[in-house]
């Protein structure tokens, strides 16, 4: 299995300028290992839609696998009592 590409949503970016820098560095650690393992221990398909979340610490990555064009979409980063509220 190759590498896979990392993909952002615009709206991931505004997400994590509101977070403390030190967390931003662990959440962006924790993303470009998705790139190697897409599904590492501790990932969760949610059961709403095709979308899966890891845990970092107290904030959770939202993101979507398209295994056909080796492709990962971050979808939201934020803390975990908010993150799967709608926008």
């Amino acid at each position: 299995m190759g590498s896979y590409e990392l993909r952002f949503k615009a709206s991931v970016a505004k997400e994590l300028r509101r977070l403390p820098r030190r967390d931003v560095q662990r959440i962006w650690q924790r993303i470009e290992q998705l790139g190697e393992d897409p599904r590492p221990p501790g990932a969760v398909k949610l059961s709403t839609s095709e979308l899966y979340r890891i845990r970092q610490g107290r904030y959770r990555i939202v993101y979507e696998i398209i295994d056909r064009q080796l492709v990962i979409v971050v979808v939201r980063v934020g803390h975990r009592g908010t993150v799967y509220r709608p926008r």
